[in-house]
This record gives C-alpha cells, structure tokens and sequence, in this order.
C-alpha cells in the first residue's frame, strides 16, 4: 500500500511540475518527485494517530505546583496552502496525582504537527490530549507560529507571528496561575 501511495504522490508531482511549465525529465527535476513523496510521508507521518500515543508513561507524583515545558520547537504545514509554518510550543500543567515524562510533551507537539494543521486546532489537540490523559488541575497550551502563507505569499507580512492561547481547568478560573505561567516563559 506505501508503494502505491508514494507511487502517486510522485506520479502527480510530476504531473505538477508539467503544469508549471517544467522539465521534469532535466537533471535538477529529475528525482524531485520521489524526493517530494518521501518528504511527505516524513511531514505527515501523525495523520491517523491518536496524539493521546504519545503520552504514555505517566508515574504516580504528588506534586502540586506548576510544571511548564517551554520553547517546544514545531514544524507543520498549514492545511489550506500545503506550506510550512514553524513556531514554539510551550505547556503548563498543575498535576493531580499524575505526571508524564518531560520528552513526552515534545513527543506529543511533534505528532500533532506531523499532518496538515491550523495553530488554532493544534493548540487546542495538545490541550485536550493532556487533560484527557493526565486529567491535570489544570492545563495551559501557548503556541506561537510563523506562517509562510502569510510571509511569503498573499499579504507578504515577514516577521509576523501568531500566538494561540488554551487555558483549562484552574487557569481558566485562577488569573494568577496564568500570570505564573507568563513569567516562567519570561525566565531565561
């Protein structure tokens, strides 16, 4: 089934590259269809995984205070153009009970951004992921994109950024959590 699939990934790259007036058949081309079709299946690895996976050593702790993970390098593609946007993720959590292994939050941010995505969505999956498995007291995603469909193309806005913002449980009720939480992105 892969064969099939990236069989036709690089039979319509190439069909692409004809209908932009290229030589698929020159030496800079000549590959470019294979090489695309193995890209694609690297970048869109997590589609039809369930980003819950990627949260699966969890240890009883009876730690209370805030946990923040920061600075979570992303890579995705916007689902409406097919082109990259790039950012940090960073992920708050007050535990009940119930911690992960640190890697696993960037094991989670890195599954969700391996298929085509909108910032908005792919705050809001690490979000629920996180208190569908851990059922923390509270969970606080912050993601912050640079979206090439924007800078590059349309608009051609470089240097812009978006920010996304999902907050649960004590930090949608607790403005002082939230405030904790800024300032620990803040420290260096």
């Amino acid at each position: 089934m892969l064969t099939e699939k990236k069989l036709s990934i690089e039979e319509h790259m190439r069909g692409i590259l004809v209908e932009l007036g290229e030589n698929p058949d020159r030496e800079g081309l000549l590959n470019t269809p294979e090489r695309v079709a193995k890209m694609y299946r690297e970048v869109f690895s997590g589609v039809g995984i369930n980003p819950e996976t990627a949260l699966t050593t969890t240890f009883k702790e009876d730690y209370e205070g805030l946990v923040v993970v920061k600075d979570i390098t992303y890579y995705t593609f916007c689902e409406h153009h097919i082109i990259p946007f790039y950012g940090k993720a960073s992920i708050g959590y007050l535990p009940s009970g119930q911690v992960v292994g640190l890697s696993k939050f960037a094991r989670l941010v890195e599954l969700v951004s391996k298929r085509p995505q909108v910032q908005e969505r792919m705050t809001q999956q690490i979000a629920n992921t996180i208190m569908n498995v851990l059922n923390p007291r509270g969970v606080v995603v912050r993601l912050e994109g640079t979206h090439l469909c924007m800078c590059a193309r349309g608009v051609k806005k470089p240097g812009s950024a978006t920010v996304t913002l999902v907050k649960s449980g004590l930090f949608d009720k607790d403005p002082s959590l939230m405030q904790e939480f800024h300032q620990s992105l803040e420290l260096d």
